[in-house]
């Protein structure tokens, strides 16, 4: 469950974000001045430039620069930090929501195993979760459709598993949502089972790892490749 910092960025770069999406770079480059991208979103040259600097240092976008202006294009995190901004107000609007993320099964490294059985770890998942998770995680592939809704499951409100240490490293905190299984080929659906990331961390994106008091292979009867749907629901 170690994975890399994320830059956070701000509301202001958000709003950059936005204009530069409404302005075409979701679907592709467009071509801007620093000068006409100020006026846009009410700024200075120099503020632009500043939240422009920003939004590709975190990652969301990509530019080039010419000798007129640069081209920029959104990329797929900022795709899914805007899909993000939208389901929170979704959530304002309409309540309490869920999302079905589709995607095969796939085999882990066995870091899964190893993580969830750490004591610092188990205690707390039975006093949050309420059980002693199977000692493994099940992996899953998400579809390119799926990559781009999981933004939507990181809007609701998760269960916090705090970071801990003992005498030989530190271990980062993590977050569960919890979440219902079921197999497209298989009967029935297994509901009390959670997704579990690290928190405020770059997890690998068309990916998903669950947990569960049982072994959700047997549960279910799942093999590699086969294909599931996770439904993520908000507490």
């Amino acid at each position: 469950m170690s994975r890399t910092a994320v830059r956070e960025v701000g509301s202001d770069e958000l709003g950059a974000l936005k204009r530069l999406a409404l302005d075409g770079a979701l679907d592709g480059e467009v071509k801007v001045s620093c000068s006409a991208f100020a006026a846009r979103i009410d700024a200075s040259s120099q503020t632009a430039s500043r939240r422009l600097q920003g939004l590709e240092d975190a990652g969301l976008i990509e530019r080039e620069t010419v000798a007129d202006g640069q081209w920029i294009a959104l990329t797929g995190t900022g795709e899914r930090a805007l899909r993000r901004e939208y389901d929170a107000y979704r959530r304002l609007f309409e309540g309490r929501s869920s999302v079905g993320l589709g995607g095969t099964v796939t085999g882990g490294m066995g870091e899964g195993k190893h993580y969830i059985s750490l004591p610092g770890y188990m205690r707390q998942f039975e006093e949050r979760l309420g059980y002693e998770p199977f000692p493994g995680t099940l992996n899953v592939d998400l579809d390119p459709e799926s990559v781009r809704r999981r933004g939507a499951m990181e809007t609701f409100d998760p269960i916090h598993i705090d970071g801990w240490e003992d005498d030989e490293r530190t271990y980062g905190p993590c977050v569960c949502y919890p979440a219902a299984v079921t197999g497209d080929d298989a009967d029935g659906e297994y509901d009390a089972a959670h997704v579990i990331a690290p928190e405020r961390t770059h997890h690998d994106e068309d990916q998903l790892e669950l947990i569960a008091p049982v072994r959700l292979r047997e549960a279910l009867g799942l093999d590699d490749g086969d294909a599931i749907t996770v439904r993520v629901e908000e507490r």
